[in-house]
């Protein structure tokens, strides 16, 4: 009796164990898995903005090269950059600042009737906005010229994403924009709540086509001296 006693007792201690084990296993393999989710996130991430930051930028800066004199009949911060999409002095102006929307200044000629950079008629197609992220927004001002896009989306990899990508631009070319624990808006330029805004409770990013003196760069630490 005692001898089966001392058997089923060993054979509960082995049963214990191999759960423990089972679970550690188990816990070593989702904690793998989620570090793989996570970086697989992260890169997709990082390679999607890169793909259309290089894509805009390298459409904005062809209308400039073939169009150095822009359009003469308008004065305009930082010519031959295109104007605001929503300027009221362009015959078709645009609801918002949508990179969508960017005119040509110079095309055709000197005229408010700009040709669209990116559409049909130019066989430049913008592609549908990142993922987890909203559409690209322009400005043309006195702090500058830029294009830029937000997220509100609280996955973990994102921050992560966003300082690699800024990794990979020059000082003062680009900057994250960390806005996500407030829950105001955050001004981005000198022309305060006229100016495009960071959304609340978001993070941006910003690629800058020209940045005069003056330019806000909100991270103070990673841009300091910029412009």
């Amino acid at each position: 009796m005692k001898r089966n006693q001392k058997q089923k007792g060993s054979a509960l201690v082995y049963i214990l164990i191999a759960i423990a084990l089972l679970a550690a296993l188990t816990a070593t393999f989702m904690d793998s898995s989620s570090t793989q989710t996570s970086s697989q996130n992260t890169f997709n991430t990082v390679t999607d903005l890169n793909s259309q930051i290089n894509f805009i930028r390298s459409s904005i800066e062809e209308c400039v090269l073939t169009y150095p004199g822009g359009d003469t009949t308008q004065t305009s911060a930082n010519l031959p950059y295109p104007y605001n999409p929503n300027s009221t002095w362009l015959s078709a102006p645009a609801a918002n600042l949508n990179v969508s929307g960017v005119r040509c200044p110079g095309n055709p000629g000197n005229s408010n009737n700009h040709a669209v950079i990116f559409g049909g008629s130019s066989g430049k197609f913008l592609p549908p906005k990142p993922s987890l992220f909203e559409d690209w927004q322009y400005y043309n001002g006195g702090n500058g010229v830029f294009f830029f896009t937000s997220t509100n989306k609280t996955d973990a990899f994102l921050a992560t994403a966003l300082s690699k990508l800024d990794g990979q631009f020059s000082k003062c070319e680009s900057d994250v924009i960390n806005n996500s624990a407030s829950g105001t808006y955050l001004n981005i330029t000198t022309q305060g709540n006229s100016g495009p805004r960071c959304p609340a409770n978001s993070y941006c990013f910003r690629v800058w086509l020209r940045a005069n003196a003056g330019a806000i760069y909100p991270d103070a630490v990673n841009e300091a001296g910029c412009p």
